[in-house]
């Protein structure tokens, strides 16, 4: 039976060779290679075919690496030429030219064996090791022998016979969660599953994120050595994970550190003195580690917590209205919710079936804000105290509404309530007494608590603060207002979905109660900045393709839809990948943009969707200006950053 031929070969190597002065010369040298080993007979369409998708995009790689690749119909096996060059040539890297380059050649018919020769190697030159070795290769069997090795992995063999018994693989269990679950929350999954695969260890996570959760299996849990918080709002049902050894940190250190979050997890499992999720009694002995989160990161948690559980009643309330005004008009709030109690389909009011419909449409809306406060409190002590701190939460925070303390009594109302729970639950009772505790003792001490608080002593300077802090608000007029559109514009952009965006955007959403022109002006400044990040990198890659990679791009095209929608975390790919580039140049942009719509009284009564609520935007064309102001700013500013920033390229040992 005959078997195909090798992908590569000692006559497709070149070695130290000055194949030309730009990419298409080096491409046509080894292409030549590939006429000489016999692998093609037209080396011009092969050559056009390379350069076509060069055209695409740059294929040069940081380190400087080059991998041209192609499908063609002018070979007919998987094939790949390799060049080692004298000088370098620029295939437009970031970091500078390339002296290694592989050119993969495939048939038309093979996308499959393409993409597995493009895998592998792509996976083999993030080594350092395999790199200098094919610097430092003498001959041409030496490199093909290095190729060959990668591509086409001999099986491993097994392992001697031992009478000593196997090491047990660890096994880690992990939670990630972002405030709203859509990003960070999955990213920093991935993160951890392929740093764990490249420990060796046995790895399952539950993501606590938008679309809902799985939780982990019992047995799963109970069979785990550690476990891994990486999250910036509370863990549900975090007594399941009693006693376990525990890493814990904000989400974005799982993303950025995964291999180290890993590693310390192995480290923690087999250490006694290790921090451990509360609930059951420590060993011996103060426990150790830095993985404790600290009351700052654990204050932040907490409040994000809130913040992630109001959101939807924030973004589902405030569309309703929205959409209520658009079916009939803004005099609905006046008369809306009488028009949807005493009217029906067969005694429309006088605006007909329209005026109707709106009506519905704000009562509802206007009933799922009114859980805006309660929700923010409830969930706040619910991150305190878990399940026992929901119905102190939530009595908190409608007292809030009640007593006039708004936003700001909610969250003094939930971490009072939740911090009660929590000590309530903490008191030794008889055994007869437990199964009272969680649904009747704690709830009603720790509701009558708060209350009596809130009630006696800090409801009415709350209420003092917030009606100071809006009657402040309306009155910022010409510099005051611009200054403060800067602000929440440099808010939104800096961590794009992270903890300073979601203060920026829940200060404006808790504003909308109001229902004042200063709280929809600052809406639509929140709105417009956060708009731009994504804006601005999509249009950034569709100007200066070159300066990102493939996955850049395809990214870029994905983020005018997320952009357009109001959805931040749409930038995070590129930011995560260059946070020293992407970030001050977002933030330029938004600063602009939330200027721009300050100055033009732009003003929004939705508090999301982006242009798709524009029937709810108060000067639309001031909204759209200063959304283009700043997303052409910010691209600018990341292209011109890119260009002329370059980050240093590293020396080669």
């Amino acid at each position: 039976m005959s078997s195909s031929p090798p992908v590569i070969t000692t006559d497709l190597v070149l070695l130290d060779a000055d194949a030309g002065a730009d990419k298409q010369s080096v491409i046509a040298r080894i292409a030549g290679l590939l006429v000489g080993a016999g692998r093609t007979a037209e080396p011009d369409g092969l050559i056009a075919a390379a350069m076509a998708r060069e055209d695409q995009s740059a294929t040069g790689l940081p380190g400087g690496i080059a991998i041209p690749h192609c499908r063609s119909p002018y070979v007919d096996t998987p094939t790949i030429g390799f060049a080692r060059l004298s000088p370098k040539v620029d295939f437009g890297a970031p970091d500078g030219p390339a002296d290694l380059v592989f050119l993969i050649a495939a048939p038309d018919s093979g996308g499959a064996d393409h993409m597995k020769l493009l895998s592998s190697l792509a996976r083999a030159l993030v080594r350092k090791d395999f790199v200098e070795s094919l610097r430092s290769a003498g001959t041409a069997g030496e490199l093909v022998a290095l190729v060959e090795g990668v591509v086409n992995p001999a099986p491993a063999p097994a392992p001697p016979a031992s009478t000593a018994a196997p090491t047990a693989r660890k096994s880690i269990v992990a939670i990630t969660a972002c405030p709203t679950g859509i990003a960070h929350t999955y990213m920093a999954a991935d993160a951890l599953k392929l740093a764990a695969e490249r420990a060796g260890v046995d790895f399952v996570v539950e993501t606590q994120g938008s679309s809902g959760s799985t939780p982990l299996p019992g047995s799963t849990i109970a069979a785990a050595d550690a476990v891994i918080f990486a999250t910036d709002v509370g863990v549900k049902d975090r007594g399941r994970f009693a006693g376990k050894p525990v890493i814990a940190s904000g989400v974005k250190r799982a993303i950025n550190e995964p291999d180290t979050m890993i590693a310390e997890a192995i480290a923690a499992a087999d250490n006694p003195r290790a921090a451990r999720v509360e609930g059951s009694a420590p060993p011996d002995g103060a426990t150790e580690g830095s993985s404790n989160v600290g009351w700052g990161t654990r204050t932040r948690q907490i409040l994000l917590t809130g913040v992630s559980y109001m959101i939807p009643f924030v973004a589902a309330g405030g569309l309703l209205i929205a959409l209520g005004f658009l079916f009939a008009g803004y005099e609905i709030a006046d008369n809306g919710q009488d028009i949807a109690l005493n009217n029906s389909l067969t005694n429309l009011p006088a605006g007909g079936f329209a005026q109707y419909l709106g009506a519905i449409l704000f009562t509802l809306g206007g009933l799922a804000f009114s859980f805006l406060v309660p929700a923010l409190a409830g969930y706040i002590s619910f991150a305190i105290a878990d399940r026992p701190g929901l119905a102190p939460g939530f009595t908190a925070g409608a007292l809030a509404v009640l007593v006039g303390g708004g936003f700001l009594g909610g969250i003094a109302g939930g971490v009072i309530a939740g911090f009660a729970a929590l000590w309530i639950s903490g008191i030794k009772v008889p055994q007869w007494l437990r199964g009272l505790m969680p649904v009747v003792i704690v709830p009603l001490v720790a509701s009558l608590a708060v209350g009596l608080i809130m009630f006696l002593l800090i409801g009415r300077p709350l209420a003092w603060v917030n009606t100071s802090l809006t009657d402040w608000l309306n009155s910022l007029t010409g510099t005051s207002a611009i200054l403060l559109g800067v602000i929440l514009g440099l808010m939104m952009c800096f961590d794009l979905g992270g903890p300073v965006n979601k203060a920026a955007y829940a200060f404006a959403t808790a504003g909308l109660a109001a229902n004042t022109t200063a709280s929809f002006e600052i809406m639509a400044a929140v709105m417009a900045a956060g708009m731009v990040p994504p804006l601005a990198m999509a249009l950034a890659t569709t100007i200066r393709p070159r300066l990102f990679s493939e996955p850049e791009k395809e990214n870029g095209r994905a983020a005018w839809l997320l952009g357009a929608s109001f959805i931040s975390e749409g930038a995070i790919p590129f930011a995560a990948a260059d946070p020293l580039r992407v970030i001050p140049s977002m933030m330029f942009g938004g600063a602009i943009t939330g200027a721009l719509c300050m100055a033009f009284n732009a003003g929004s009564r939705a508090p999301h969707g982006g242009i798709f609520v524009l029937f709810a935007i108060d000067n639309r064309l001031g909204f759209v200006i200063s959304i283009v102001a700043g997303m052409v700013a910010a691209a600018l500013a990341v292209v011109a950053a890119k260009q002329f920033a370059k980050p240093r390229q590293a020396v080669s040992a």
